[in-house]
């Protein structure tokens, strides 16, 4: 079957912090009949925070195995995290989204290419260029088996997933293997890294647990999320126990009720 006669209905993002180009990117894709849904975003950071959202759509998907968005369609030049660092991100994800960028300037397709997009449009995007790149996206699209009935979710414990922080007009990205602990505070959750630093991001402590549980992060508390192979110690202290994170005796409370639980994965169920 050609991408012409497919019939999937596309979820895509298109992220430009020009509103005039936004909307003129988002009209042009709601022109194409395999177009279904079209979020928008007006820089890198916004795209990450709507992937990372609650949205009851996004959130079947991803439960379904499925990338959140089938294509981002993302302007290269942007202030802060530029499309080319965002690309980066989106490209760590798996499933990963398919990726086309819109740029206005035509030597910057080499390094488009470079990061794994499928094809590159100029500004102003017209519909028949625009088509075309979705045929692309389609056949990417294709190449990829979907998940059969019934199929978890890809593993993705061997992927370092990087979590955008935004400081004083900036955009840091952090990357989960620096995260030495996780406290929560309040709806956010405040992420203490390797080099002694510490990022407060818009993400309950519940979902991070859920999506690092396979990369060796444990709950020990209400409160904490730690690096299970940073903990060199589970030690009685007042009022309970406690873990020592390091070699600089950081310590940690362990509640009641996820102190057996940790017990048998430090000594492996011994």
């Amino acid at each position: 079957m050609s991408a012409q006669q497919d019939t999937r209905r596309l979820l895509v993002l298109a992220v430009d912090d020009e509103p005039h180009g936004l909307n003129l990117l988002v009209d042009t894709l709601r022109n194409n009949p395999h177009i279904g849904r079209v979020f928008k975003a007006v820089d890198a950071a916004e795209a990450l925070r709507l992937l990372a959202s609650d949205d009851p759509e996004l959130r079947e998907r991803k439960d379904r195995g499925l990338p959140a968005i089938d294509a981002v369609f993302a302007d290269l030049q942007m202030p802060g995290l530029s499309g080319m660092e965002m690309a980066r991100v989106f490209s760590a994800l798996n499933p990963a989204p398919v990726l086309v960028f819109v740029t206005g300037h035509a030597h910057e397709a080499v390094n488009a290419f470079d990061l794994g997009a499928v094809d590159y449009l100029l500004k102003p995007c017209n519909q028949h260029r625009l088509d075309r790149a979705v045929d692309r996206v389609l056949e990417k699209l294709k190449t990829v088996a979907p998940p059969g009935p019934g199929a978890a979710a890809p593993d993705a414990s061997d992927d370092d997933e990087v979590i955008p922080v935004e400081l004083a007009g900036t955009t840091k990205l952090v990357p989960r293997s620096s995260v030495r602990w996780v406290e929560a505070q309040g709806d956010y959750a405040r992420l203490f890294t390797k080099d002694g630093s510490s990022h407060l991001v818009r993400i309950p402590l519940t979902q991070l647990e859920e999506r690092w549980a396979k990369a060796g992060f444990v709950r020990i508390h209400r409160s904490f999320l730690v690096a299970l192979n940073l903990i060199t110690e589970l030690r009685m202290g007042q009022g309970g126990y406690q873990v020592v994170i390091g070699n600089e005796e950081k310590l940690l409370p362990v509640s009641r009720r996820h102190t057996r639980e940790l017990k048998d994965r430090l000594t492996g169920g011994r």
